[in-house]
Order: structure tokens, then sequence, then C-alpha cells
């Protein structure tokens, strides 16, 4: 037996638009979906380690006394960082990193310390 199909149970007719053949309009800018990261990490986590690693760069810079791309090779890695069970083992670590410095890097270090306390590491989220 065929089932009687009504206008009330029917999906009503799709209506697709075409743009004629010979014109070359530029469609519009799509909407901005939002990014695998952010939605992999926490945005305010984020937000927060990339101020960080900016802020290391313009201490980095003062320390050095020149540009940015002038920094010497040297790769302060907050999770391993973190990873560290306390803090003389975290200030060893990022003294180990500038000690060619030839300015002092005690204050460095301490801020440093104070802005990576309480942080979050940045692990890969375990599937579900």
């Amino acid at each position: 037996m065929a089932a009687v199909t009504s206008p009330e149970t029917s999906p009503p007719p799709r209506v697709y638009f075409q743009t004629p053949a010979g014109t070359t309009e530029e469609p519009e800018t799509p909407v901005r979906k939002q990014g695998r990261v952010t939605v992999k990490y926490d945005r305010k986590e984020l937000r927060k380690r990339l101020n960080l690693e900016e802020w290391i760069i313009d201490q980095l810079t003062d320390l050095y006394d020149c540009e940015e791309e002038a920094i010497p090779e040297l790769e302060i890695d907050v999770d391993e960082l973190l990873d560290m069970p306390s803090d003389n083992d975290r200030a060893a670590r990022v003294k180990e990193l500038v000690v060619d410095c030839y300015k002092p890097t005690e204050d460095f270090v301490s801020d440093l310390l104070d802005k990576i306390r309480g942080m979050q590491k940045l692990s890969t989220p375990q599937k579900k």
C-alpha cells in the first residue's frame, strides 16, 4: 500500500537562486566560524598564554638590548615549567636558559614565575 502524503506532512519545495551566466559578481564574504583551537582549549587560557608570550618577548628584548629578531635562540616552554614540581626548579631552568645574558635576570625570573603561577598546562584534550 502506498502512503498518502498530505500537504501538512510533505516538506515545502526549496527555492535555489543561481547567478545568471556571464555575471562576475563577487560572493559575499563568508561568516567566520569559531576555530577548532578555541573549541579544544579555553579561550581565556589561550589569551593568558598569548599575553605571557608577548610579555616574555618584550622582557627578552630589554634584557638582550636588541630587536625581537636578534634575540638568541632560546625557548622558554611554559608547559615544561608548569610540569616542574617547585618554583626553585622553575627558576633554575629559566636562569639556565638566559645564562648568556649580561644584564641581571633575577627580576625577569621572579616576574615570570609570578605570571605562570595558577596557569593551566595547554595539553591536548582527550576525545570522549
